[in-house]
């Protein structure tokens, strides 16, 4: 659950978003550009964080009134060592928080961090992560909320995130966008019977501002309470392309034993005027950005 600092939203002294080149990030910079908040979007370019010296270079570019967002990840983590260079990710941002005290800090978490389970979850879900990547947010959130002191922390953690502008292609609405602009075919594990919730980066970036202006603390997670099969949405973005699906054999068991639900209380408790995006919806505003 949130906390606000103030019922009435008011803006930042300045927003800085660490790791604005990436995708979270971005949308994110790009938001707070738009509205007319004060935003400094730092990059790799402007901060390597995996150098020897991010933790001093970070703190010189803070200011106390800031609002910090913490977005620089290397992810998906599939590997002990990006789990080791996320954790020094956080790190140099923890040294730069311990020299410099901000007004707030966001931290982009992730769903990854809490257990499996055969109910939709909200934010007081078990945190066992069973992943090296839900294992990664989960220990960047003790970090970053021990580094900030008194400082107020909130800690977004969305699920499945698609959006025009993803790098990673990971299975999902982003992959199978791809595969069909390509000319096909989508590869679908199975019959596609996943059920998962998955929203869209544009509304994870408006609940980070949102968070910014109400400077709140505590925790939230970016879900909409709807699950969707990979079948399903596979056939959507199949008709928006005209694309084939191919069903590939398991290797494996299903992810979180094939669902993965979440319960949006939370946000509508935190931001009563707020309202997820519905996946077809979203799948067709990616359709047309990437259009032009």
């Amino acid at each position: 659950m949130l906390i606000h600092g103030g019922e009435q939203p008011q803006p930042p002294e300045r927003v800085v978003i660490i790791g604005a080149s990436g995708f979270i990030g971005g949308a994110i910079a790009k938001l707070c550009l738009s509205v007319g908040l004060e935003t400094l979007p730092l990059g790799r370019a402007e901060v390597d964080l995996l150098a020897d010296d991010a933790a001093a270079a970070l703190a010189t570019l803070l200011r106390a009134g800031d609002t910090v967002v913490a977005a620089a990840a290397i992810a998906p983590v599939k590997s002990p060592q990006m789990l080791i260079d996320n954790i020094r990710l956080a790190e140099a941002i923890c040294g730069a928080l311990r020299a410099r005290s901000v007004a707030h800090l966001i931290n982009i978490s992730s769903d990854a961090i809490y257990a499996d389970s055969a109910h939709p979850m909200d934010e007081t879900a078990r945190r066992e992560p069973t992943s090296l990547h839900g294992a990664m947010h989960a220990t960047r959130e003790l970090m970053l909320t021990d580094a900030a002191g008194a400082t107020p922390v909130a800690h977004l953690r969305p699920t499945l995130v698609y959006g025009a502008d993803d790098p990673h292609g990971g299975y999902g609405p982003n992959r199978f966008r791809r595969e069909a602009a390509a000319g096909g075919p989508i590869r679908m594990f199975g019959k596609g019977e996943e059920r998962r919730d998955h929203v869209d980066v544009l509304d994870v970036a408006e609940l980070a501002v949102r968070i910014a202006l109400h400077r709140s603390r505590g925790a939230l997670n970016a879900a909409t309470g709807d699950v969707h099969s990979f079948a399903s949405i596979a056939a959507q973005i199949s008709a928006q392309f005209d694309a084939p699906i191919e069903e590939l054999p398991r290797s494996g068991p299903m992810p979180h034993n094939g669902y993965r639900a979440f319960d949006p209380a939370a946000t509508r408790a935190a931001f009563p005027d707020f309202t997820y995006r519905p996946l077809p919806e979203g799948l067709e505003r990616v359709r047309r950005a990437l259009e032009g």
